[in-house]
């Protein structure tokens, strides 16, 4: 999929469902392959990989291996490396199911639990596939014939898709998912409607099915029209058409974390005096807010700018937001302390705020001119997705669930370097005696959200311990370090 260079477009994952509601399920005994599974977890994820010049697609499982069927219709999932028999073409149906053709033998592939088959010469309803999202849910939204992304205009009371990047936290869209549809939903908590109006509840004017087409989203609406971009804004609404061309055609880009730096002088390290960066702004804008882009090998952190520049160690120390490509002087390391962060550049000194407010690598050791509060600011709504799953109430306790294939949406507050987590019922997450994460509490507690791998969060608790699912799937603030249990997509 393209990019506009400032974030990656999501490689599409998803649960396939049957007409039982049962998901496709990829075992790791035998490279097994069954429709048997009742909920989207780990199994039941697949990955689409497209031939670019074709339609043709290759369905991937969790375990790396790719769906094959032979000429009697036999289907297997232990090819390594896609071949002929690896090649299926998704055929759209008017309710927006997939019905998954064998490109080299024509016949479709469906059944139910363990008799799965790809034989069928017609579409049945056994042949069809309804498909479930598996992405972390909070994406940006980019239009793919305006190549502008959407953000929440509240002067005009709609979706816009005209900004050129996705900056701040009004270009933060959640896809909510509800018996096989999805809704768009703003950064304020509120559902676009297919006349393009935002409005507060969820029902069947908000309610979209999800068509892939080239790689590529559409959205189609309860009445058969599809989602695009009108007007000068580019106002989000269902247009007139009932066929998806380009101008219906949408891309999901990955939403990366974007914060605010605060210096010991309490002003906010701000670009608005052009290149040289400095603590010295009283309010937050785009000049004030900063991308942070975690690199994957070296974990170390890079600095964008709304114009799509990056922080830079420049001699004596000096930084600037001069550098246009990522390079060794682009990356430095975050050290959490609880409330507080501190950078260190390349040259190993740490990143300090001089009398003139300037930011400046030349410190040996930590005082408080090297320490910054850091707020993330694009993140109001929060959806976490650890190894086994999304973070969901638990049905009958006042504890979460860390292994669900739905997920709750909750609400993140900052205070002063921590942050508060409020669920639906406006009662607050805490830690209780015993390590378990609570969500009935009166009164706030802080949690410490450390960003240390690139798309994945640490959370420590007031207790000195990591958020992490335990075997059974509770969630428990009890982890000693950070590793793949107790690191969150958010």
């Amino acid at each position: 999929m393209s990019t506009n260079g400032i974030s990656m477009a999501l490689k599409l994952q998803f649960g396939l469902i049957n007409s039982e509601n049962r998901y496709l399920t990829a075992e790791a005994f035998g490279f097994k392959v069954n429709a048997s599974g009742t909920s989207m977890k780990k199994k039941q994820i697949w990955t689409l990989e497209q031939d670019q010049d074709s339609q043709v697609v290759f369905l991937r499982s969790h375990l790396g291996r790719y769906l094959a069927s032979d000429k009697d219709g036999k289907v297997s999932c232990e090819e390594e490396v896609p071949n002929t028999d690896c090649r299926f073409m998704i055929v759209m149906q008017s309710d927006g199911r997939w019905a998954l053709q064998s490109v080299p033998y024509l016949r479709y592939f469906g059944g139910s639990a363990e008799y799965l088959s790809c034989f069928a010469q017609t579409i049945g309803e056994s042949e069809m596939w309804a498909m479930h999202l598996a992405l972390h849910p909070q994406a940006n939204l980019l239009s793919v014939g305006r190549k502008r992304y959407a953000h929440l205009s509240i002067a005009d009371n709609e979706l816009s898709m005209d900004s050129n990047i996705p900056w701040g936290v009004d270009s933060l869209i959640t896809l909510v998912y509800m018996d096989g549809k999805y809704s768009l939903k703003t950064c304020d908590n509120r559902f676009l409607s297919n006349d393009g109006k935002l409005v507060m509840e969820n029902g069947p004017n908000t309610s979209f099915t999800l068509e892939l087409r080239s790689g590529k989203l559409a959205f189609k609406d309860c009445g058969g029209k599809y989602l695009s971009p009108t007007g000068p804004t580019g106002a989000l609404k269902s247009g007139r058409c009932s066929r998806a061309g380009k101008d219906e055609l949408f891309e999901l880009e990955e939403s990366h974390p974007q914060v605010v730096f605060q210096a010991a002088n309490k002003r906010y390290v701000s670009i608005r005096q052009g290149v040289s960066i400095s603590a010295n702004q009283d309010d937050e804008t785009d000049m004030e807010t900063f991308q942070m882009e975690i690199d994957k090998e070296t974990k170390k952190c890079m600095f964008r700018t709304s114009g799509g520049n990056y922080w830079t160690l420049v001699t004596h120390g000096g930084i600037l937001s001069s550098a246009t490509e990522v390079e060794e002087n682009t990356m430095f390391d975050i050290e959490w302390l609880g409330r507080r962060v501190a950078l260190r550049a390349n040259n190993g000194k740490y990143v300090c705020t001089k009398k003139n407010g300037q930011l400046a690598a030349v410190s040996d050791s930590l005082g408080e001119d090297e320490q910054f509060v850091l707020k993330l600011i694009n993140r109001p709504i929060l959806v976490l997705r650890g190894e086994n799953g999304f973070v969901c109430h638990h049905k009958n306790s006042n504890t979460l669930d860390a292994s669900r294939s739905v997920y709750d949406i909750f609400s993140l507050l900052f205070s002063d370097g921590a942050y508060h987590i409020k669920s639906g019922n406006e009662k607050f997450w805490y830690v209780s005696g015993s390590g378990l994460v609570c969500t009935d509490g009166d009164k706030p507690e802080d949690f410490f959200f450390e960003f240390v791998e690139y798309g994945r969060v640490g959370i420590k608790g007031q207790n000195g311990k990591y958020l992490r699912g335990d075997k059974g799937g509770t969630l428990m603030c009890d982890g000693c370090r950070v590793d793949a249990s107790s690191l969150w997509e958010h």
